[in-house]
């Protein structure tokens, strides 16, 4: 039994990368129940691929007419159907919204794509870096010398992922009010644009530079950034508001009145040095101790072995144990209908015939598939 708060929401995947299987998981933490197309022979199902928990997998080669009349039976009892595709390969397979909308008026069609299905750049390809290339974000994130990649957070993740998953829930609100399904055109460019938002409004109303670095958020000021400690380990400081801030000094072991005034923009080089100078003169753990209990806005900035052994993440369950593998618990939290990772990773294709009947997919249309779909 699914538990979540959209448990019973049926939800058709298509195979691919980056966003596409990160709104199938948040999907499926929910509760949705979450069957992927994968093609025939491919590997599926590794322990470390933590964004393919909780789904079935159902092989099928789109590319023969039985397999694609299973797909379209699948449609046809799907509430979503998210696919993450170039521009047109869902059309060329006979697969496209127009015609899964005729078998299923009420399908909410899910597209997720790096340009959008529309524009100039619809068909063109690209990556993470290209998509916040051209929203505005990456020239915005950076050192005065050069950008900085932000992983793939902005673009795959919550440019495309969370947009697309944020619209398909949109739409099915709508669908189950109205009986109309749609489609949801998600790209990740314009996802990075909207995250942008606030920043563009700085901007308009001059009070953003675009130069890196130069502007309260992107390291330009001596208190919102990240500091070295004598051990090599790292602080991060975003004591922005002044009572933040007079914590913060007298935290250190630093005198305000002996320090630059932090409002004069002149001088943030030599604030920060004294800052800087300061918190190297103690290990991360010791300055932790130091600052625990006091509101200066700091945090240990801990890697990808530390942040799920810290006392608060342990405390919320931000990361669980899954067969050995340490990842992120479902998120957000409901108090109701708690989501929860549904299975530790994606249900092999063997069990395909049964997940096809557990959908309603009739025998005669299984029997049409060759022995095993996935061979």
């Amino acid at each position: 039994m699914r538990q979540g708060p959209i448990a019973g929401l049926r939800v058709l995947e298509f195979a691919s990368i980056g966003p596409g299987p990160f709104a199938g998981m948040l999907l499926s933490d929910l509760g949705a129940d979450v069957v992927r197309v994968d093609r025939p022979g491919e590997p599926r199902g590794l322990s470390s691929a933590v964004t393919d928990r909780g789904r079935r997998s159902v092989p099928l080669d789109l590319k023969r007419e039985p397999d694609r009349e299973v797909c379209l039976a699948l449609i046809e009892r799907a509430e979503v159907l998210i696919e993450g595709y170039r521009a047109g390969v869902m059309e060329r397979l006979g697969l496209g919204p127009e015609l899964a909308l005729k078998r299923n008026s009420r399908l909410v069609y899910g597209r997720v794509t790096g340009y959008g299905q529309s524009g100039p750049l619809a068909r063109s390809a690209g990556h993470d870096i290209n998509y916040i290339a051209l929203s505005g974000a990456l020239h915005a994130i950076g050192t005065a010398e050069r950008p900085i990649l932000p992983l793939n957070l902005l673009g795959d993740f919550a440019g495309g992922a969370l947009y697309l998953a944020f619209g398909l829930l949109a739409a099915v609100l709508h669908a189950r009010a109205t009986g109309q399904g749609q489609v949801v055109d998600a790209a990740m460019s314009d996802g990075a644009a909207s995250l942008m938002a606030a920043i563009y409004g700085l901007h308009s109303a001059g009070r953003w530079s675009n130069v890196r670095a130069d502007n309260l958020l992107d390291g330009a000021a001596p208190y919102y950034d990240v500091y070295q400690c004598a051990d090599g380990r790292w602080l991060a400081v975003g004591a922005l508001e002044a009572r933040f801030y007079e914590t913060l000094i007298r935290s250190l072991g630093l005198q305000i009145e002996d320090l630059p005034d932090r409002d004069d923009r002149s001088r943030w080089p030599e604030l920060r040095a004294r800052i800087a100078a300061q918190i190297r003169t103690r290990t991360r753990a010791q300055w932790c101790e130091a600052l625990a209990g006091a509101d200066a806005c700091v945090a240990p900035v801990l890697g990808l072995d530390e942040a799920p052994l810290h006392a608060h993440n342990r405390a919320r369950g931000t990361f669980a144990d899954v067969d050995g593998v340490t990842q992120p618990a479902p998120q957000p939290r409901f108090s109701e209908t708690p989501g929860a990772i549904q299975t530790p990773k994606l249900q092999p294709s063997r069990a395909w015939q049964a997940t096809l009947e557990d959908w309603g997919v009739s025998a005669g249309l299984i029997a049409g598939l060759r022995g095993d779909p996935a061979q």
